[in-house]
């Protein structure tokens, strides 16, 4: 193969089944390029390189000796520092953490490297995951390898990062409030936020465990190509006795079924939702990149005239206070004790919000979750008359490295603390699925992602809407080049 950094996931698991290329060679390979790049990218904060080769000497062995290494057999794969690996540090981005070293794989990772995946080793995150743009003080700041001064976004920014310059094939991602999607439309790759429990989340966390109780949180794959997003999450989904909101094994194979799509289905297109705002040049190429199911023989519907009040649908609710608010008071709930005994050594945004999420009751849980009853209601309304809904997956591209957020669009100062992610965090409160694929670039040649929004638990309808545009519009032939 002419380019292993670049080359897809499925396409470099087949070589090494078929002996073309060894798993050590392409280890070999990755090391090389995260050797080349990393220092200028920040993308990944822990390595493994003794422990990866002889990962991949013992695959090659095995498969000299005629044995089924598994679909993912060989490939490199980085893990974001939310979640565990035997042990690597897991240091969550914070400083108090930074030594903590788990036992024991987490679920999504032991079924990785059941499929044949080979760990790399740890990639960056904010602190806790807690905001879209990826630094923190035991780490320091990850870079979008499409403009070194710009945020790959968050939280799996390190994991999008190293996608994107070709250091590894295949990463982990979570998403709460979009933390797939947000890096997936920033580096312009595939990133999709399964449907709620489609992929298991145990209790995670240093000290005791604690199950989570804002069902927000899915696993799921940020990946070059969408069959090797398929094929990430064929792996990694099903249930497991660890996690009581896991759904049982889905019916079919993501890969198997994914040019399958089925005809002249009703899409509906947003630019709002009812209640956002986009960057011009982004709209237009979200609404560039929507035209092209209508050229498949897809009705494609723009919707925001019905949002506004003149037909049967209804603009969504605004939840990202709330999801921000619920977020930050679940956190202070599993680690407030080591908060209050290390304030000096976490960061000032983090312990903002912490502040704030302690200081929610009964009162505003009770109208968090009216409004989204509301939502739940209203994505029901807009479902039972569209297949699939398509969204800008940001406002705007990629902003500066260290931040701050965008504060205005198209001049229009953003009124909603959340506009700046807009797009992605009620689908994290309903459930659905929903994916990010590149729609094209702005004018300042930085990514800008579509988002595709399914039928609750319709991953493989996703799947097949995001994989058929990719057939239409092809993205994987161009990365930057560093």
């Amino acid at each position: 193969m002419d380019n292993l950094s670049f080359a897809s996931a499925h396409a470099l698991a087949t070589a090494i089944r078929e002996r073309e290329l060894s798993a050590v060679e392409l280890v070999r390979a990755s090391l090389a390029r995260i050797e080349a790049v990393n220092p200028r990218l920040n993308a990944f904060v822990v390595l493994c390189p003794e422990r990866a080769l002889a990962d991949a000497e013992a695959i090659d062995r095995r498969l000299a000796a005629g044995e089924d290494v598994g679909p993912l057999a060989g490939l490199p794969l980085g893990v974001k520092d939310l979640e565990h690996v035997a042990g690597l540090p897991t240091s969550f981005g914070s400083v108090p953490y930074r030594d903590y070293r788990p036992t024991a794989d987490s679920i999504e990772v032991a079924r990785l490297k059941a499929a044949g995946a080979i760990v790399i080793g740890k990639t960056n995150t904010p602190e806790f995951g807690y905001t879209a743009l990826t630094k923190n003080l035991v780490f320091g700041v990850t870079r979008n390898p499409w403009n070194l001064e710009r945020t790959p976004g968050g939280s799996s920014g390190g994991s999008s990062a190293a996608i994107a310059s070709g250091m590894v094939p295949l990463a982990t991602a979570s998403d709460g409030g979009g933390s797939i999607r947000i890096p997936a439309c920033y580096v312009g790759a595939f990133g999709l936020k399964p449907s709620f429990g489609r992929v298991p989340v145990e209790a995670r966390g240093p000290g005791t465990p604690m199950s989570a109780w804002i069902d927000t949180v899915c696993y799921g794959p940020l990946t070059r190509t969408v069959r090797d997003g398929a094929l990430f999450l064929d792996a990694v989904a099903g249930p497991d006795p660890a996690d009581p909101d896991s759904l049982p094994a889905p019916p079919v194979s993501y890969s198997a079924v994914l040019a399958d799509l089925p005809p002249g289905l009703p899409i509906a297109l947003s630019k709002t939702l009812g209640y956002a705002m986009v960057q011009d040049d982004v709209w237009r190429e979200v609404e560039a990149a929507a035209a092209a199911f209508r050229e498949l023989g897809h009705r494609v519907d723009f919707i925001d005239d019905e949002l506004a009040g003149s037909g049967g649908l209804e603009p969504l609710p605004d939840l990202g206070v709330e999801w921000a608010l619920v977020s930050a008071s679940e956190t202070y709930a599993a680690i407030g004790e080591d908060i209050e005994a290390n304030r000096d050594k976490f960061g000032r945004a983090f312990l903002e919000g912490m502040e704030h999420g302690k200081k929610i009751g009964p009162d505003f849980m009770a109208r968090a979750q009216r409004k989204r009853a509301l939502l739940h209601a209203r994505l029901t309304d807009l479902f039972a008359r569209y297949a699939l809904l398509l969204t800008p997956t940001l406002p705007t591209e990629a902003f500066p490295a260290s931040g701050p957020f965008p504060t205005e669009i198209n001049g229009v100062p953003i009124e909603s603390a959340l506009g700046a992610v807009a797009f992605t965090y009620p689908f994290n409160f309903s459930g659905h699925p929903a994916a990010s694929v590149r729609a094209g670039l702005t004018d300042a040649g930085l990514p800008a992602g579509m988002q595709i929004v399914g039928p609750r638990h319709r991953d493989e309808l996703v799947l097949q809407a995001a994989y058929a545009y990719e057939q239409a519009r092809p993205w994987n032939d161009r990365w930057p080049t560093l």
